[in-house]
């Protein structure tokens, strides 16, 4: 029998693909992009963002264009994504050309955070601070945690019940307790506050930087060559150092503890000495910085930004919380506080947690990912290299013909004839850049909530309207507000100093 020759063989296969692609593109010339707001001439979209709410602005949009809403800014090609169904199609079903970030001049080349797994396009490297970050946060590591996630939670009691008017400031150090001791292995009694502060400074710049629209350099890149008194290069140089100090302040701490013999285990500790000396290569251990940083900027910002959600949507709903306490007195009982394997038996806070979620998402916008390469999607094309920005505001406020969408209603998670979709489905991101710390997350945001309820009554204050307004950046979180937080019993003080003896 004849054999056709390798040769051949190639140029067969070569034809048989390159028909395809041409087939491909000519079907694709012949589709539209995605329908959106009229443009201006060479500015495009640009005039008609809304930097001070854009997600609701974007889920206004679907009325008017439907789940895929297309803009053109300043020559980039942005798709909206408004529907839970259109987010998973295209972010996990596709995740090999959907899992790229966009490129952030000022963030990310300015500003040097283009080192932070954030930012990392898609690849080898972005692969390789993945496998880090799974070793400490993987559900089954996660397990090795609970005790000091109840221990903290107990704590942010008692710093309440000490001082009640500081709780905005106690809630943010609080969150960053239990990421700093997990990921550095400082002891939440000893928390470097300035530290914190400063983090906390850096993240706003952060979440400032990542809207789109914020900044025009992000859009035509050859504005980073502009001098350095230009605005926008000064609060680049701002951020940049404000980055290098948050990433480098704690690795450089646990090296020196490390070098005196006086670390205290941590994942960075483990990472650093799990490593053979020919591993521990410069650029190894800049990697696991980065990936150690990035890990306690995502845990601290979403835990405390729900945590004050929670504490506003108690103040304004307290037929909501009383039926809270009572779960929780009647399963848990007077003689303890909840704990994290009391979950399966509490309902009703379960539901209450996710109703904290979908009320007001800390992610509103997610986070913006670039298509690698073109693509045809519900009649629409796609080409390579369009922003893809999944609108998961638009989820959480989807219609419900049973449950209002602004209401905060714990039930909807409860009704199993008109299901409600689950915020972890959506809140800790989509595909392969869903969050490695979703389980942690997950059980840190649950025993903070279950514990303040089992602790406290949250009213609004006394002789002022409670009128929460939050932060139009990539992380939302809830501007500074007002709230009475009160023991709910001298019992329950006790218990609160019961469990940190």
């Amino acid at each position: 029998m004849k054999t056709i020759p390798d040769s051949f063989g190639i140029l067969l296969a070569f034809v048989a693909i390159a028909t395809i692609y041409l087939r491909h593109r000519s079907r694709a010339s012949k589709l539209s992009f995605p329908p959106g707001p009229w443009e201006v001439p060479l500015f495009g979209n640009i005039f008609n963002l809304d930097l001070s709410c854009p997600w609701d602005l974007f889920t206004r949009w679907k009325s008017d264009y439907g789940n895929l809403v297309g803009l053109n800014i300043l020559g980039t090609r942005v798709i909206i994504l408004n529907s839970h169904e259109s987010i998973v199609d295209l972010l996990e079903k596709r995740g090999n050309i959907y899992s790229h970030r966009p490129t952030f001049t000022v963030l990310g080349e300015l500003m040097n955070l283009n080192k932070s797994i954030m930012l990392i396009p898609y690849g080898p490297e972005w692969k390789e601070c993945r496998r880090l970050e799974h070793l400490a946060l993987s559900t089954a590591a996660v397990k090795h945690y609970e005790p000091m996630q109840e221990r903290v939670a107990a704590t942010l009691c008692m710093d309440l019940i000490e001082d009640a008017a500081n709780f905005y400031n106690l809630v943010r150090l609080n969150s960053a307790r239990v990421v700093l001791h997990i990921i550095y292995g400082i002891s939440p009694r000893v928390i470097d506050r300035e530290y914190i502060t400063h983090a906390e400074e850096t993240m706003r710049i952060v979440g400032e930087s990542s809207v789109l629209g914020t900044y025009l350099c992000d859009f035509i890149p050859i504005m980073k060559h502009l001098p350095h008194w230009v605005p926008f290069q000064r609060k680049a140089a701002e951020g940049r150092m404000k980055i290098e100090r948050m990433v480098t302040t704690p690795f450089s701490r646990v090296k020196q503890e490390m070098d005196a013999g006086t670390a205290s285990p941590s994942l960075l500790y483990d990472l650093l000495t799990g490593m053979k000396a020919e591993e521990l290569t410069v650029e190894t251990e800049e990697r696991i910085m980065w990936t150690t940083a990035s890990m306690y900027a995502a845990g601290a910002e979403s835990t405390a930004g729900t945590t004050n959600v929670f504490l506003i949507a108690m103040a304004l709903h307290p037929e909501a919380q009383a039926k809270a306490h009572e779960e929780i007195d009647k399963v848990v009982g007077t003689i303890r506080l909840p704990r994290l394997s009391d979950r399966d038996e509490l309902p009703y806070i379960n539901a209450l947690v996710k109703e904290v979620m979908r009320w007001h998402p800390i992610l509103p916008l997610g986070i913006s990912r670039r298509t690698a390469a073109d693509d045809v999607y519900g009649g629409y094309f796609i080409p390579k290299d369009t922003v893809i920005v999944p609108n998961v505001w638009q989820i959480a406020f989807s219609p419900n013909e049973r449950y209002p969408p602004d209401d905060f209603i714990p039930e909807r998670f409860l009704d199993n004839e008109v299901p409600t979709t689950d915020p972890s489905l959506w809140a800790f991101g989509f595909g392969r850049r869903l969050c490695p710390g979703k389980a942690l997350g997950e059980t840190n945001i649950w025993i903070l909530i279950a514990t303040l309820l089992a602790v406290f009554d949250v009213s609004p204050p006394e002789e002022d309207v409670l009128d929460p307004q939050y932060e139009p950046q990539l992380v939302s979180l809830p501007k500074r507000f007002a709230c009475r937080i009160v023991p709910r019993s001298p019992e329950k003080v006790r218990l609160v100093q019961e469990a940190l003896l």
